[in-house]
């Protein structure tokens, strides 16, 4: 009888021991590398699209942040020089500024007695060339994000490629570990290349309502400026 339960037990403890030692984690590297060769490749690539596509957002984010900055004060200040003919003053002021809001209003101030159309359009020359400085490389992230799923895609073909190669060279003996890296790749890759389509997509989109902010800016002080100019005296 006691010979039997050890028996029991002995049999139960194996049993565990089998099944703890079924169970197995896969860590992010591990999961990285069971790709093979061009699984490998192909998440490389993409990791320095997300290197550059991070880059790209924060660089573009500071300098939008910063030329978003404008004194409260300093269209009031203006006008009250321009009212009373410190035109250089004005300039000084929106030297001294140095945002894309002041540089388009000093465009304005050096065109001041010609006609308020040429004035006009000289603030809206000078306010594409800003709109281009702040939307500067902002179209890499879109090509990124577009491009990303698609690079993650290419992985999943080659990975499928690659098990149905195996599949058919088998001959009828299938090798589920050469199998799997091809499955490996094509998994890893599609959802390395939607996470970084993601992120790059979402960076953009933000950047895009940040500029839009600026330029709204830009445009709302540029008419405050031309209507001043506009008022009689």
């Amino acid at each position: 009888m006691l010979n039997t339960i050890i028996q029991d037990a002995a049999t139960e403890a194996d049993l565990l021991t089998d099944g703890e030692s079924v169970e197995k984690t896969l860590s992010v590297i591990e999961l990285i590398t069971s790709g093979g060769t061009a699984g490998m490749v192909i998440i490389a690539l993409l990791f320095v699209l997300l290197i550059v596509a991070t880059y790209i957002y924060f660089e573009r984010l500071f300098a939008i942040k910063e030329a978003s900055k404008v004194d409260a004060n300093f269209m009031n200040q203006i006008k009250d020089h321009v009212s009373n003919g410190k035109i250089d003053s004005a300039q000084m002021l929106c030297v001294q500024q140095n945002s894309p809001v002041s540089r388009l209003i000093g465009k304005g101030i050096t065109r001041i007695g010609k006609p308020l159309e040429d004035i006009n359009t000289a603030i809206e020359n000078a306010g594409r060339l800003e709109i281009y400085g702040l939307e500067k490389n902002v179209s890499v992230l879109a090509t990124i994000s577009g491009a990303a799923p698609m690079i993650g895609f290419l992985g999943t073909v080659i990975g499928m490629i690659l098990s149905i190669f195996e599949i058919a060279n088998s001959g009828g003996s299938i090798d589920i570990k050469t199998l799997a890296d091809g499955l490996y790749t094509a998994m890893t890759t599609t959802v390395g290349g939607l996470i970084v389509g993601i992120i790059a997509y979402v960076a953009y989109n933000h950047l895009v309502v940040k500029t839009d902010k600026v330029v709204y800016q830009m445009e709302a002080n540029s008419l405050e400026f031309l209507d001043h100019l506009n008022e009689p005296t």
